[in-house]
């Protein structure tokens, strides 16, 4: 009983409400506003204001986006091998938010430089901002299991999170312009600046908060050992494969939700006047899945796990049903009530879906206990690198794959009402067909989930991590081990001669 109250109180105490706040708003707030912002407006911004060509500006963001995939798995190896007297991850965080506030900013900066100056220029910020990202988000995913043991308060951390992420999300990807405009009308010359300087400061309050109250005290100790191995060490086990898997299923069938969107409603419905409702609907549909349901989901069904497999069966079945019905939208239709009902359901469907892509970080924690228990290390950076590197997979597989498929149907730009029956199948296969098949992917992945049978052995090991572990201590116990078993070695080694 008394080490069931010993227990009981160790978790109460772990991730303080403030640690929780700090976490929840660190990637997820100033950063991730700056991050919608950017991925929504800077290719405008660099075409319009930069006067860059569209095949300037497009080599820049290949440029980056490799580099920014590389440098994932590099991220989490430095991570894991920092050695502080302020821990192995927390101070990434007081760095990292100075730099995000200096490159957010400067990325906008006009240089006034020939093309081929513009051109390195915009380059040079904009790599220095994807890799200020990799910076703060790989220690930012990884201290979550180095600060608190317990699933239950690392999931609804880690809903706190999402739910703030759709919220920042929404403010940046939606209100820009009436914010851009709040400043032009103040005598911004680039509204911009402000802007990013208000969201990076939003940042470094919650970053440097996030270090204040972390306190990481379950990791094993750093291995002298080749920096790259952990990388192998995770890999080699065919348990993690699945949730990497699952990672990349997730992040397409997120993407698809908004990427696909556009060109649905412009081209399968011939309506581009009604894309800005449309996407209005997506968008609030996803922050009351971030907000709302994931908290909800996660606390009616107990495991992160099961809240992706009933929450992505509810979006296949959504789908499904739009698939086979969404042509009642189409203005020759005769259902004069068609788009209303496709925005009914299409709410339905993102409300489901929206949630997956944030309840997959659950995975995370569990590859990170399970390496901890087979292994006996603390991968954490590099299991949130193979998560970040998965998830960008998905991404460029989203970005790219759109246009490659619809290329290969024939689909004309611009062609509003005239696409041929192929393109038109593709369109809404790629909207609600698509991503059936991710999502029948990652049930299986998470239904066959290896780890089931080691979560017995796993929370035996997170029990036996008290308060009082300390890796220092930990490292030293296990040298001095080593070094009683060498005497007895030596000892019993005499006695046989």
């Amino acid at each position: 009983m008394a080490e069931m109250l010993k227990k009981a109180k160790t978790t109460e105490q772990e991730g303080s409400t403030a640690f929780a706040w700090f976490h929840a708003t660190s990637v997820n707030g100033g950063a991730m506003a700056i991050a919608a912002v950017i991925a929504s407006y800077f290719s405008v911004h660099m075409t319009d204001d930069l006067g860059l060509a569209a095949g300037k500006a497009s080599i820049i963001m290949l440029i980056a986006s490799l580099w920014d995939a590389i440098n994932d798995p590099i991220m989490g190896v430095i991570a894991d091998r920092t050695k502080s007297k302020w821990g192995r991850y927390r101070p990434y965080f007081v760095a990292a938010p100075i730099l995000l506030l200096i490159f957010g900013t400067l990325v906008w900066v006009n240089p006034g430089l020939s093309s081929g100056g513009t051109f390195a220029y915009v380059l040079l910020m904009y790599i220095g901002y994807g890799m200020t990202v990799t910076m703060y988000t790989m220690p930012q995913m990884a201290v979550l299991p180095a600060v608190v043991r317990d699933t239950q308060r690392r999931n609804k951390i880690i809903g706190m999170g999402a739910g703030v992420c759709a919220a920042a999300f929404t403010i940046g990807n939606t209100f820009t312009p009436q914010i851009t405009n709040f400043f032009k009308n103040m005598g911004f010359s680039n509204p911009y600046i402000p802007y990013m300087i208000i969201l990076g400061l939003l940042a470094v309050v919650s970053f440097w908060g996030l270090f204040a109250t972390s306190k990481e005290k379950y990791l094993t100790p750093i291995k002298k050992e080749n920096p790259l191995k952990p990388i192998g060490i995770v890999l080699k086990h065919k348990e993690t494969w699945p949730n990497i898997i699952a990672w990349i299923m997730a992040s397409m069938g997120y993407g698809m939700m908004f990427s696909t969107s556009v060109y649905y409603t412009m081209y399968y419905l011939y309506s581009p006047q009604r894309i800005s409702i449309y996407m209005g609907v997506i968008s609030v549909a996803a922050l009351v899945s971030m907000v709302v349901l994931m908290p909800l989901f996660l606390k009616w069904f107990k495991t992160g796990q099961k809240a992706i497999l009933v929450s992505q069966a509810l979006s296949i079945a959504c789908y499904v049903i739009l698939f086979f019905t969404g042509k009642w939208a189409q203005p020759d239709s005769g259902k004069s009530w068609g788009f209303a009902y496709l925005c009914v359901v299409t709410f339905l469907s993102v409300c489901f879906a929206a949630m997956q892509n944030a309840l997959v970080n659950v995975l995370v924690n569990d590859c990170i206990d399970f390496v901890q228990l087979k292994d006996g290390i603390s991968a954490n950076g590099v299991i949130s690198s193979i998560k970040g590197f998965a998830q960008k997979c998905g991404n460029t597989a989203v970005s790219s794959g759109i246009l490659a498929m619809l290329g290969l149907t024939g689909y004309v730009a611009g062609a509003v009402g005239q696409q041929n029956s192929g393109t038109m199948f593709m369109l809404n296969f790629l909207k609600f067909g698509a991503p059936c098949i991710t999502g029948i992917i990652l049930i299986l992945c998470v239904v066959f989930n290896p780890f089931k049978k080691y979560y017995p052995a796993i929370e035996e090991m997170k029990a036996k991590m008290g308060d009082d572990y300390n890796p220092e201590n930990y490292e030293g116990l296990v040298e001095s081990a080593a070094d009683e078993f060498s005497i007895l070695e030596e000892d019993v080694v005499e006695l046989l001669d």
